[in-house]
């Protein structure tokens, strides 16, 4: 018998925030809300895109409050009109069921990640660097974009902070570690994981978009070895590498690669522990396997920082910065993304409709290639877990059916929620704290619509030929 331990609001409220789980809170209508809830969305998308290129020096003084503008842009409204209750039960859900666990998994990996430095000096020569992000994208399935990309981000730029142009090394690694890599497992991203708890089985996206993942990162890593091969050609390097050079490669901080397992551990542990003991916070249900695993690594986070030696850190040159930003920025659009998904959530009725009604074939049938179209598009731009979630109970929300008599419809989903969360800063987290990194390394990163024309130019073709061999 299932044990619901309900807490009420105003004395527990702030530890309540927490306890983070990955359940459902009661959902609103979406049907009836008018596209204008989506402005606020719409805003800090613009915000992250426009600032940092027209106005830089006060975006990243005030990049947090412009994000916390935004959220209460929708919040207040929101509690206007619909009640204060059903906003702070969507604020609750929000932060408990959703930021707050995405938050404590990032810090975890990133603290984790960023206490293991890799000793020596390598030279980033075209074909140390393919290999390095053909590393990655095996790690990335196996630890996560994000403990991948924090991993192996430092010494791929420390390797290469002897070229002359580099930009272009950044980008492919988002691209091929910080996404692409990370789709076959449900260790890998966010959504599959979330399809991993929904009873997708843990081999079922390596066994089923094993051939599309090994075509997008062997013609991204073909294609990065050519580019990079042109501009090492062209360049070459500067006249005196400001990392002098080594005997040999070596680990510090390896005590971290067991804190590491010990992340993974936890993240499979709520996966495949069922408990049932619940709390029931304000519509949000948290269950006790996703307690423990967020304890748990909000544990392992403070353990690596406090036993990582400070050389390590400075070596490293680890930071705060980085995780900061991708915390407030990502607190804000968690929460302006609220209305967006209930309305794509109210289906053919809803004011997304169109986006819906696309994704299904005239005889009833969903499409694949819509559905891997629709998926990706929306990830690019929103969190592609939740959007996943959308798609997945799109089509019809049945594990046993789409794993067999829908196979090729949650492959599409899948394979769009993960590749194409490439396409933007924001599809997918560790994205923005490679750029935060690399910046903060004094690489010129691209701005955001400058990092578009990048995946535009070379992640669209290559979705639409994968459509054709794939999802027709």
């Amino acid at each position: 018998m299932q044990k619901t331990i309900r807490l009420k609001a105003a004395a527990v409220s702030l530890p309540l925030l927490f306890l983070p789980a990955l359940a459902s809170a009661a959902d609103f209508d979406g049907g009836s809300l008018s596209p204008l809830w989506g402005v606020p969305f719409a805003g800090i998308l613009l915000s992250i895109a426009l600032f940092p290129l027209l106005a830089p020096a006060f975006w990243h003084h005030h990049y947090g409050k412009i994000s916390a503008a935004w959220a209460l842009a929708f919040l207040l409204p929101f509690a206007a009109a619909f009640g204060v209750q059903l906003a702070g039960v969507q604020l609750v859900h929000a932060l408990v069921a959703e930021y707050i666990p995405f938050i404590i998994l990032l810090t975890a990996l990133f603290t984790v990640a960023g206490g293991i430095h890799i000793r020596g000096n390598l030279h980033g020569a075209p074909g140390l660097n393919t290999a390095i992000l053909a590393i990655g994208a095996v790690l990335a399935s196996f630890m996560g974009t994000t403990g991948a990309s924090m991993l192996l981000i430092r010494p791929l730029i420390r390797a290469n902070d002897n070229r002359v142009h580099k930009v272009h090394v950044i980008v492919f690694f988002i691209f091929i570690v910080s996404n692409a890599g990370g789709a076959l497992t449900p260790l890998g991203d966010p959504p599959l994981f979330l399809g991993f708890l929904k009873g997708v089985g843990f081999f079922w996206t390596a066994q089923n978009i094993l051939p599309e993942t090994l075509f997008i990162l062997g013609v991204l890593l073909a294609l990065f070895y050519a580019i990079d091969r042109h501009y090492y050609r062209k360049e070459g390097v500067m006249p005196v590498d400001p990392t002098p050079d080594t005997p040999g490669i070596g680990f510090d901080g390896a005590a971290n690669f067991w804190l590491l397992g010990g992340v993974v551990a936890l993240v499979l542990l709520s996966g495949f522990w069922k408990s049932p003991v619940a709390f029931d916070v304000f519509g949000t249900e948290v269950g006790l396997p996703g307690l423990v695993r967020d304890v748990g690594l909000a544990l392992i986070a403070l353990v690596s920082y406090k036993l990582t030696a400070p050389k390590v850190h400075a070596d490293n040159q680890f930071e705060w910065e980085p995780m900061a930003e991708v915390a407030k920025l990502f607190a804000g659009i968690f929460l302006t993304i609220i209305p967006v998904i209930a309305m794509l959530k109210a289906g053919t009725q809803g004011p997304f409709g169109a986006i819906v009604s696309a994704v299904t074939r005239a005889d009833g049938q969903p499409d694949p290639a819509m559905y891997f179209w629709a998926t990706g598009v929306l990830s690019s731009f929103l969190d592609n877990a939740p959007t996943y979630l959308v798609f997945f109970n799109t089509a019809g929300g049945d594990p046993a059916a789409l794993m067999t008599t829908y196979a090729s419809t949650l492959a599409a989903i899948s394979a769009g929620a993960v590749f194409m969360g490439a396409n933007t800063y924001i599809g997918n987290a560790p994205n923005l704290m490679v750029k935060a990194i690399a910046e903060s390394r004094g690489v010129r990163m691209p701005s955001f619509f400058g990092y578009m024309a990048w995946s535009v130019a070379i992640l669209v073709p290559l979705f639409v030929i994968c459509t054709f061999i794939f999802f027709r």
